[in-house]
């Protein structure tokens, strides 16, 4: 009980980083480009994860194991990263925040394909209904729409399901940080010569706020987040902390509008309120 406790615990604290992370996304790809936004922050991110393997000293991964931290790396290092930059240079960081109430589902439905899990049927309920009051919100509301963004953030959510998934899966042999690190040092030899490649000829006009949003991303979004995030999911069960993430809308949206000065429409807050009550269901019938 402890265990599923601490685990609720953890993947809150993870998703409260998270909600940071496309208000902080939409202010960098302003300043910087989609491709090297994604390799850099992966690249700065991996630099500390290398100082944690080298001062804790932990195990190396099994040959086994190699298969799930490659999916780890492509869902969220690389393609959930660099599949909402493209997004946001179509969309508002709130209207894309409001695909993340979708997340749930996809982990939910990945917990089941690649974690062995089996929630109950009015789980499946619950989690179904706050993934229809998101996508009704997209379908309804068209403030801050594309249909290129729009696919964008779906592509993103669906590769980011299977990433989370098969991270946290991995995550209860490994431990969390251990995760999270060995994946950002697989894809190290692929995002560093892009980040190289793609870097501007120079950064005289990058502001202020795109840096502090660099390092945010890279340093919290891409390892401290996680950190906490597959912990979390390990401990309390995949697709039952994952619901945690229709949380993150809400949070996001919050930000946006604090940061950016973006509007929110009474059919946004209701989309995610509607998703934020769903949680509590899901939770009593996740396994």
């Amino acid at each position: 009980m402890k265990k599923i406790k601490n685990g609720w615990i953890n993947g809150l604290i993870g998703v409260c980083i998270f909600a940071g992370s496309l208000p902080a996304t939409r202010i960098a790809v302003q300043d910087f480009p989609p491709v090297f936004l994604t390799s850099i922050r992966a690249s700065i991110a991996t630099l500390f994860a290398i100082i944690l393997l080298i001062i804790f000293k932990p195990p190396r991964p099994q040959r086994s194991h190699l298969l799930s931290l490659i999916i780890s790396a492509v869902g969220v290092i690389i393609g959930f990263p660099l599949l909402t930059a493209l997004a946001l240079m179509y969309v508002t960081s709130a209207h894309s925040i409001v695909f993340v109430g979708l997340l749930p589902m996809s982990t939910a439905i990945f917990a089941v394909i690649r974690g062995g899990e089996k929630p109950k049927p009015l789980f499946w309920i619950f989690s179904l209904i706050g993934a229809l009051s998101v996508a009704g919100y997209s379908a309804l509301d068209s403030t801050g729409s594309s249909l290129i963004g729009d696919l964008l953030m779906l592509l993103a959510v669906i590769v980011c399901g299977l990433g989370y998934a098969d991270g946290a899966r991995l995550s209860r042999t490994l431990g969390g940080w251990q995760v999270i690190s060995w994946s950002l040092l697989v894809s190290f030899p692929i995002v560093l010569p892009i980040a190289l490649v793609t870097m501007p000829t120079s950064f005289q006009y990058v502001s202020t706020s795109a840096w502090f949003s660099l390092a945010y991303v890279s340093i919290f979004s891409m390892l401290l987040g996680f950190i906490f995030w597959y912990r979390g999911l390990a401990q309390g069960g995949i697709a039952a902390v994952g619901q945690l993430q229709l949380f993150q809308p809400f949070m996001g949206l919050a930000l946006a509008s604090v940061l950016l000065h973006e509007s929110i429409s009474w059919t946004m807050l209701i989309a995610t309120l509607v998703a934020v009550v769903c949680v509590a269901g899901a939770k009593e019938y996740a396994k």
